[in-house]
């Protein structure tokens, strides 16, 4: 057997190769040498660019807080009447307000600082002049640039009285995604994640959109590893200290296919005009767990 290339290392007393200014030795020394045994056993683990050190941390940390800041703003103020182009200003003038800019803003031509999607639409709504009725579902998903760093997070909001259906997914929903998180652990599997979650979506009778998945952020609005929300465990990448990505498992209240709005080609529906929800964290993997940063 050809013997696997081993990472390059700095000398231990040179500085690490994450930028932190720190000698190597204190550093990520012993980070290499865990990688350089997984590689051996035949594990997927994450390049070096995956790895986010304590400044790019900070910094994250200060998009997630503009981030979290405005939905809990838009959770004071959406109610029925509201149209989702006032949504939409309430989280530009936010973020730009305290020193952030809104990632969705231009971004592939994306024409509008969030993402509104209401009731069937699963993802990718473009915030105009519909107003929200009494028993409608929506999710508002809003990412937020700091310094050049990233933090992504979405969340349900249900107006007025809902139907006991469309309150069920979304509480199932948020269940699909509290035990995706709890499956990340440090040095565990991206496939864990997955399969958490659609043990749950499965059991309640609903399916999970195969589309879309969450997706490592910070650095760039997106970036690797892809996070699948169906898995196997202890398959896929390691999740390996440093890295932070999003889970924001979309699931349906039928089939699990779509398409896509052939007039913005943005928002992408339920096939069957049945019910979807989403809700949205980032989160960082650390030395001992996970922290998670936005929500």
């Amino acid at each position: 057997m050809k013997p696997l290339k081993k990472f390059s290392a700095p000398g231990n007393n040179e500085p690490c190769w994450c930028g932190s200014n720190k000698k190597y030795k204190h550093c990520h020394q012993a980070f290499d040498r865990k990688m350089e045994t997984l590689k051996r056993e035949n594990k997927k683990v994450p390049p070096r660019s995956l790895i986010k050190n304590e400044d790019d941390i900070h910094w994250i940390k200060e998009a997630a807080k503009i981030n979290n800041g405005v939905l809990d703003l838009v959770g004071e103020k959406i109610h029925a009447g509201m149209t989702t182009n006032e949504i939409d200003k309430l989280v530009y003038d936010y973020t730009v307000e305290h020193g952030g800019i809104p990632a969705p803003l231009g971004y592939n031509g994306f024409p509008k600082s969030c993402c509104t999607s209401i009731n069937d639409a699963i993802c990718h709504g473009i915030p105009d002049d519909t107003k929200l009725k009494d028993g409608d579902v929506v999710n508002v998903d809003c990412t937020t640039i700091v310094n050049g760093h990233y933090a992504d997070a979405s969340r349900m909001f249900c107006i007025g009285e809902v139907s006991k259906e469309a309150k069920r997914l979304v509480d199932v929903t948020k269940e699909c995604l509290e035990a995706g998180v709890a499956a990340v652990k440090p040095w565990g599997h991206v496939g864990d994640i997955g399969a958490a979650i659609q043990e749950i979506a499965h059991r309640n009778g609903y399916s999970v959109v195969l589309d879309f998945c969450g997706h490592g952020v910070g650095n760039a609005f997106h970036e690797d590893p892809m996070v699948a929300h169906v898995g196997r465990k202890d398959c896929g990448m390691i999740l390996a200290p440093g890295m932070v990505f999003t889970i924001e498992p979309m699931i349906n209240q039928g089939v699990y296919s779509l398409f896509i709005d052939a007039d913005n080609n943005w928002t992408a529906y339920t096939d069957d005009g049945k019910l979807s929800a989403q809700w949205e964290k980032t989160l960082l993997v650390t030395d001992d767990g996970i922290e998670v940063l936005a929500w």
